[in-house]
């Protein structure tokens, strides 16, 4: 399907965004594995976290929708229930390689599937550390999807340091020595999202420069109350939309402010953005509070490499803020972008000429030279919903308009936000 979007002058509101993904699947993976009772408020409604609650329900868990919250009845420790057929994952990297820990401490087989794009991305970063605590678990030759995982009976707790930032690989082990009386430990040098840590209350020690995270059989969830601040990550394009947008003044509530996650405000922040907080909460360990942003004159700067796993999510959106920021965009250190729900290095690239600026595309990142042609342009989503929102984005900014191919796949993350747009945009 074609979006269209035409021009819009201003923006100017206030918006209450769905829960953060990343803290749904967590919630809801959490709720299932305590024993029982567990509410969760203003969980995200997107496909990747339907995956989550469809797959748990395979697994014997009850979970029941209600007016903005969902009740789950948790199994308990090692009583989730063999599904009767394959786990289907949709298109959620999050789900498959998070649940690939947890079944790994299970006494029944089970199968990993996903989605085309899924079964595309790489699985043996988190199927290795996992045999390396005696999980029986394979991938497929290619070392994607399906993956297979049986009782192991030998399981047992390890030390291993992450070859590479990601909150993903240190999520399934984490998840996987959850169900040891030993201790298992992490070590991570450059920081990756923090969410299983903090709803999980581990164990963090600093030494050295390193985070060692230890979990045991102690950190085992209980049924608990969540709340789910809103998606910085679904925020970060309104933000930027609003930025660059004259005599513009936005509100977002309750927006995740986790230190592993804010560097996108950080960094618009150093390039000039005029971006408030106020109202600072807490819910289950996780910071939140209100966004308040105007109008503002951005400047490209330089992004150092150990911020990059805590904004790259936002590499896309952000790239969009320093097109029209003074001075040319250069991001580098983020070849881990080529391996999301599309290669978004290329995707990005190739949209950017089409707004006829010079484009210099690199192993792990990219460079954008002059000013952007505003005449009205289509551009592709590659299946890809942040690819699909930035250049939706982009399209607003553009005198005469623009479009996006393909642009149903934003259901993945956030599939309000046409209606979000439409409240806003004046």
């Amino acid at each position: 399907m074609m979006q269209t979007f035409e021009h819009i002058s201003k923006i100017k509101g206030e918006l209450n965004l769905p829960g953060d993904k990343s803290i749904s699947h967590r919630a809801v993976m959490f709720s299932c594995l305590a024993e029982g009772t567990s509410q969760i408020e203003n969980l995200s409604d997107s496909e990747d976290v339907k995956s989550t609650i469809s797959c748990f329900k395979q697994l014997g868990c009850n979970i029941f929708s209600g007016p903005d919250k969902i009740i789950v009845e948790g199994k308990g420790y090692k009583k989730l229930e063999k599904p009767a057929a394959e786990l289907d994952t949709g298109n959620s990297g999050t789900t498959a390689r998070l649940i690939s820990g947890i079944l790994s401490a299970q006494n029944f087989a089970s199968v990993i599937t996903g989605d085309e794009s899924l079964s595309k991305r790489p699985m043996l970063r988190i199927v290795e550390p996992l045999k390396q605590m005696g999980a029986n678990i394979e991938a497929s030759r290619d070392g994607t999807l399906p993956i297979k995982i049986f009782p192991s009976g030998s399981l047992h707790h390890i030390k291993y340091k992450l070859p590479v930032p990601s909150a993903q690989v240190k999520s399934a082990i984490l998840l996987a020595g959850l169900h040891l009386n030993e201790k298992t430990e992490v070590i991570e040098e450059i920081p990756s999202r923090n969410h299983t840590e903090k709803l999980l209350n581990l164990e963090v020690e600093k030494l050295n420069g390193e985070s060692i995270i230890r979990v045991s059989r102690a950190n085992y969830p209980v049924a608990a109350k969540y709340f789910v601040p809103s998606d910085i990550s679904t925020a970060a394009f309104f933000i930027v939309l609003a930025l660059l947008t004259e005599n513009s003044e936005l509100k977002i509530n309750n927006v995740s402010l986790n230190e592993t996650r804010s560097g996108i405000i950080k960094i618009l922040k150093s390039m000039g953005a005029d971006i408030s907080i106020t109202g600072i909460k807490q819910s289950n360990n996780e910071p939140f509070g209100d966004v308040i942003v105007k109008s503002s004159n951005l400047q490209n700067v330089e992004i150092p490499e150990d911020v990059i796993p805590n904004i790259i999510d936002e590499i896309p959106i952000l790239s969009l803020a320093g097109l029209f920021a003074e001075g040319n965009f250069r991001i580098n250190n983020c070849k881990e972008l080529r391996y999301k729900e599309s290669d978004r290095i290329k995707a990005l690239c190739e949209n950017y000429k089409r707004l006829g600026i010079e484009v210099n595309e690199f192993e792990d990142g990219f460079e954008l030279i002059g000013r952007p042609q505003l005449k009205r342009t289509v551009f592709e989503s590659y299946g890809d919903h942040r690819i699909a929102m930035t250049f939706a984005v982009a399209s607003l900014l553009l005198e005469e308009g623009g479009a996006v191919e393909n642009f149903e796949c934003v259901k993945i993350s956030n599939p309000g936000f046409i209606e979000q747009l439409q409240r806003i945009a004046k």
